[in-house]
């Protein structure tokens, strides 16, 4: 196992260096001047003066060879420097300092209470299988897993603002604020509905087991079958779907942040790709990449203490 972890954290640096080499590239060549950008959204009375946007391109360096430039970048990030803002001048380390928290928060929030809820959700559903409450629980997630998340958000907020007189969910005032309601819920619905169904069908699929069936012959009561018998089987495969919650939570968040006031990555990265900044485009896309490969590998890692079989086969495929 711990072969198995360091191997994939090997592998890690040469996908991280390729995706960052892809994505300077795309804002190298095909995002746009951000020089000229940063004079074109000036106000009326700065005058364009090619002069002075050749002398602050010298000055970025952006002139040098791309090769040159992707280098020094990631000997920079190499030491933990994501270099400045082209636009504001700002620190990119100060920004994404100040933005993670936010995004950090609001995601770990909801994919803790989406897995929660889902898996709630999912284990009844399958111990009434057919009836009301079943039919019930799985008409909730078809009806979740068709509202888009842009149309998801003014429903949710319609509903708060004019049946409950709830104030309107716009900016950051800490994670237990009211406002914080509607992008928790917005962010969580798809992904509650794929959680439910994956449950659901795991606690289906473990039922039918012999050994299921001999622990309430025996008189266990049923909430320790539950516990003790189905709900680690059950895990493993819903546990495989953290990995894409996470994924779905920061694609989800470039929307939600914007819409609702949110100082985090997701509104950050809107800004910055509209002004084609290319260090925060960069350092954003380097820390959700990071991101997205730790779950992943906590996902792996987690396989193996919820079923031993998985342990033994890394062990083999190792």
């Amino acid at each position: 196992m711990g072969r198995y972890i360091i191997n994939r954290l090997v592998r890690w640096i040469p996908s991280v260096f390729i995706l960052l080499l892809l994505v300077y590239a795309l804002v190298f060549f095909g995002a746009g001047d951000p020089i000229k950008l940063i004079f074109l959204q000036a106000p009326g009375d700065v005058a364009y003066d090619p002069a002075r946007v050749d002398a602050i391109r010298e000055a970025a360096g952006l002139n040098r060879p791309f090769l040159l430039q992707f280098w020094d970048y990631i000997l920079n990030v190499a030491q933990g420097n994501f270099g400045n803002s082209l636009v504001s001048g700002r620190s990119v380390n100060a920004m994404i300092s100040a933005a993670v928290p936010v995004t950090l928060k609001i995601g770990l929030t909801a994919i803790v209470l989406v897995s929660l809820l889902g898996i709630l959700l999912g284990v009844i559903a399958a111990l009434n299988q057919n009836k009301w409450l079943d039919n019930l629980i799985v008409g909730f997630a078809l009806v979740i897993w068709g509202i888009p998340v842009f149309v998801a958000g003014p429903l949710i907020t319609v509903f708060l603002v004019l049946v409950l007189d709830f104030d309107v969910p716009y900016g950051w005032g800490g994670l237990f604020s009211p406002k914080v309601i509607v992008p928790l819920l917005v962010i969580g619905l798809n992904p509650m509905a794929l959680i439910i169904r994956q449950a659901r069908a795991g606690v289906l699929e473990v039922l039918s087991e012999d050994y299921v069936r001999t622990a309430r012959a025996k008189g266990i009561p049923n909430y320790q079958v539950v516990m003790r018998h189905i709900m680690r089987p059950v895990l493993t495969p819903v546990v495989s779907q953290i990995g894409l919650l996470v994924i779905a939570t920061l694609n989800n968040s470039i929307l939600i942040e914007k819409v609702f006031g949110l100082p985090g990555l997701g509104r950050m990265t809107e800004t910055a790709i509209k002004s084609s900044d290319y260090p925060v485009i960069l350092a954003i896309v380097l820390i959700f990449s990071v991101v997205v490969m730790a779950s992943n590998l906590l996902v792996d890692i987690s396989y193996p203490l919820l079923d031993p079989r998985a342990a033994a086969k890394k062990t083999e495929d190792e």
